[in-house]
């Protein structure tokens, strides 16, 4: 069974001349598909009948941004199978089916549920089909139709910058472009005229235009000049429906700054400067500063600067300030009151940049006049050379004058100067100067030979203002004068041999002399007096030979020969002098090589060389060397202790640093102890020492009287070895004990106080002089006790 599906669209569109129709789409299923489209129309009262070819059926449209309260009506979907029963149900699928677009299934009506918008989606894709409802089967199978969003107009242009920025030159030509604005519209640019945008201008002119179709904004106005204006504020509309009443617009804003050119020239401020300088001034120190203001900026207002005129002599420049663009003037050539006190220059400022297109505004630059007083300062003297050069003889008298300086103030009331010498450049005062008139003499002799150039400072003081001074050079060449004898020009080692024949040459000299004559050196030779033994022989070229006039000489009858010999010069006063050349007898071999020139024949063999000699001597000193050190490490061995241990406390010096008293100290120490040991217990203290009570004497055993005193050591050194109170270990115990065979018996005063009787000391007399003293000291006390 063949279905039949019929979908009926009811469609409002709006048309400029709209007329009621009616629309009924009808598909009919056979061999061959026909479609039939009737469509009446009721115009002006005519009926219309018309066949249409082949109806896309499967697009449809609907008007965006809908404004009623109900849902929108799109369409109607109707099967041929449906008997109006309800027995069809209506299905919808696709894009926004069930949200934006849904359906009624048992009518097939379909609606839009919102307002659409086209900038956000043009058109939607959907599915239609109807399905038994009992069974849940398609009775038609599925349709995909468009539904196709119609644009209205409800998007104004906008532009793609909120703010331009743009600049033109100034003094463009009308219609020079300046910058584009573009702007966009989001309504559909091929339905209607609601994305057809116009520009136009409605803020800027008379000074700027804007083409309507492209946005290009180009000058309207002709020589905008930067200097009277230099921003400009553009607005640009932009509006759809091709400009038309009831279009939709927006705007923008465009910045427009005029560049500069450079269309001014330079002006200096006024006509004439005046500017004053110190004579005094050094070279490159800045005098003033004018300006020749430009209207224009940056490179435009450049300005260079010159003098053109009145200042022939060249003594002061202009140098552009970058900075600034000032012209600043400086000394150029030191300045001078006396000399010239007013310059007035011609001064010129002009572009260094000048744009071609704009030489009919006339000449960029600028003249004035610019004058400058020279000040009068208190100026130092002036010398009249910066140096002077004198030339002297080196033998003139002491207080010659060999030149004279001179200096004045050149101010315009003039002072006095005075010369004085630096002594610095002339530390020997070989030179002095006349302050009054700036003479230079002598004061000491000169000698080319010494310092053939002296280099003075001489030093020019004003008189009212001691602080000005001024300083100039004297250069003094000395002159020579033959005032040197020529001399030998070095100590000559002469030997002649034993068996020399006569005529043999033996020595060549030569001389040399401290003067410098203008033609040059030149020396005679000849001998003080006629020898027998030697000659001597000039070769005119500065140099002479000493030849043998005998033959054999023998250095046992004469070892030496001394040969005076006369060398002079040419030169005027002709100086001279004589140098005695000694002469040894030497033997000599078959080759005339010296072999021996002492009289005595020679000690050492002839074939050891000196070399050999040092050789061996440096051998011994080497093994003395050895031995002397191998002995002080034998010396050190010996000396090393026999215990090395530092924990082995064994052996102790002690060591009491307690002088005695000296002969007549009698209480110091008592040798009587040691011969009467019960005496301890009644002692005297030392007066020599702070008695120490703190230690108590030790208690020993008596010794019999008369003890030996060496058998009352051996007793005493064993108590100390069993006592534990004693030193540890090993101690040194010193006993003055001189012996007992003395024929003279003591001297010492150490047993006085023991003795019961006096002594006598008259016996020291008879022993000689030398004892006298001691008989004497002791005799006198004696008779002062007994006092």
């Amino acid at each position: 069974m063949t279905s039949h599906l019929l979908l009926a669209f009811l469609v409002w569109i709006s048309e400029p001349n709209p007329s009621h129709s009616e629309i009924y789409f009808e598909r009919t299923a056979g061999p061959q598909s026909i479609e039939k489209l009737h469509h009446f129309s009721v115009n002006n009262g005519k009926l219309l009948n018309r066949q249409k070819r082949g109806w896309m059926w499967n697009q449809f449209f609907l008007l965006e941004e809908y404004t009623g309260l109900d849902y929108q009506y799109v369409g109607k979907l109707h099967s041929d199978q449906d008997t109006g029963e309800g027995n069809l149900k209506y299905i919808l699928s696709g894009d926004g089916a069930g949200t934006l677009f849904v359906i009624d299934e048992k009518t097939g009506d379909i609606h839009a549920t919102r307002r659409i918008d086209r900038e956000e989606k043009a058109f939607y894709t959907l599915r239609a089909q109807a399905v038994n409802r009992r069974t849940g089967k398609p009775v038609e199978p599925e349709s995909q139709f468009v539904i196709k969003i119609h644009d209205i107009n409800d998007n104004e242009p906008t532009f793609l910058e909120e703010v331009y920025t743009a600049s033109v030159p100034e003094m463009s030509d009308v219609g020079t472009f300046v910058v584009q604005v573009t702007a966009a519209d989001a309504d559909d640019p091929s339905y209607g005229n609601s994305a057809k945008v116009i520009y136009s201008i409605l803020q800027g002119q008379p000074y700027f235009s804007v083409e309507p179709e492209t946005g290009i904004i180009r000058t309207a106005l002709p020589n905008m000049n930067r200097e009277n204006r230099e921003h400009y504020q553009v607005v640009i509309q932009a509006k759809d429906m091709g400009g038309q009443m009831g279009g939709l617009s927006g705007t923008t804003t465009v910045n427009i700054t005029l560049s500069d050119v450079n269309d001014n020239p330079p002006r200096f401020a006024q006509n004439s400067y005046h500017l004053s300088v110190p004579e005094s001034s050094m070279v490159g120190s800045t005098v003033g500063r004018i300006k020749a203001t430009d209207a224009d900026i940056g490179k435009n207002a450049e300005v260079e600067y010159r003098i053109f005129n009145g200042d022939e002599t060249a003594m002061f420049v202009f140098v552009t300030d970058k900075s600034t663009q000032d012209g600043v003037i400086m000394v150029k050539k030191k300045l001078d009151f006396e000399s010239k006190r007013l310059y007035t220059l011609k001064v010129e400022a002009m572009n260094t940049h000048v744009d071609p297109h704009f030489y009919y505004l006339g000449p960029f630059k600028d003249t004035c006049t610019v004058k400058i007083s020279v000040e009068d300062v208190d100026e130092p003297p002036v010398f009249s050379l910066p140096s002077y050069k004198f030339k002297v003889h080196e033998d003139i008298e002491l207080g010659t004058i060999i030149g004279t300086v001179m200096a004045r103030d050149p101010d315009a009331i003039s002072s006095h100067v005075t010369f004085s010498l630096d002594r610095h450049t002339d530390l020997d005062r070989i030179f002095h100067i006349y302050s009054g008139n700036g003479s230079i003499y002598t004061a000491k002799p000169l000698d080319r030979e010494i310092s053939k150039w002296h280099n003075l400072t001489i030093i020019a003081t004003e008189i009212n203002n001691p602080k000005q001074t001024t300083r100039a050079t004297v250069f003094i060449e000395i002159l020579d004068v033959n005032d040197n004898a020529p001399e030998f020009a070095m100590f000559y080692d002469t030997f002649v041999c034993e068996n020399a024949r006569a005529g043999q040459l033996i020595q060549t000299i030569n001389a040399v002399d401290k003067d410098e004559p203008p033609g040059g050196q030149k020396f005679f030779f000849s001998l003080a007096s006629v020898n027998p033994n030697f000659t001597v022989q000039d070769n005119e070229d500065n140099t002479a030979r000493i030849l043998t006039r005998r033959n054999g000489f023998n250095r046992h009858e004469i070892n030496t020969y001394f040969l005076p010999v006369v060398i002079s010069d040419n030169d005027y006063p002709i100086q001279s002098s004589t140098g005695t050349l000694t002469i040894k007898v030497c033997t000599c071999d078959s080759q005339g090589n010296m072999q021996s020139c002492n009289a005595e024949a020679l000690l050492l063999p002839a074939g050891l060389s000196t070399g050999a000699l040092i050789a061996i001597l440096l051998c011994i000193i080497i093994l003395l060397l050895i031995v002397v050190l191998f002995a002080a490490l034998k010396r050190q061995q010996k000396k090393e202790p026999l215990v090395l241990s530092k924990e082995d406390i064994r052996d102790n010096i002690v060591s009491y640093n307690d002088e005695g008293g000296g002969e007549e100290d009698t209480q110091a120490f008592d040798i009587g102890t040691l011969r009467n040991p019960g005496a301890i217990d009644d002692k005297k203290q030392r007066r020599d020492i702070i008695p120490e009570s703190l230690l108590l004497p030790r208690r020993t055993a008596a010794v019999p009287d008369n003890t030996d005193v060496r058998d009352f050591i051996n007793q005493r050194l064993k108590e100390h070895d069993s006592d534990p109170t004693a030193p540890p270990y090993d101690s040194l115990a010193t006993y003055a004990y001189e012996g007992n065979d003395s024929i003279a018996e003591s001297l010492s005063s150490l047993e006085s106080s023991t003795i019961d009787g006096d002594q006598n000391y008259e016996y020291l007399k008879e022993w000689g002089p030398r004892f006298n003293k001691l008989a004497e000291m002791y005799g006198s006390g004696e008779s002062d006790k007994d006092s």
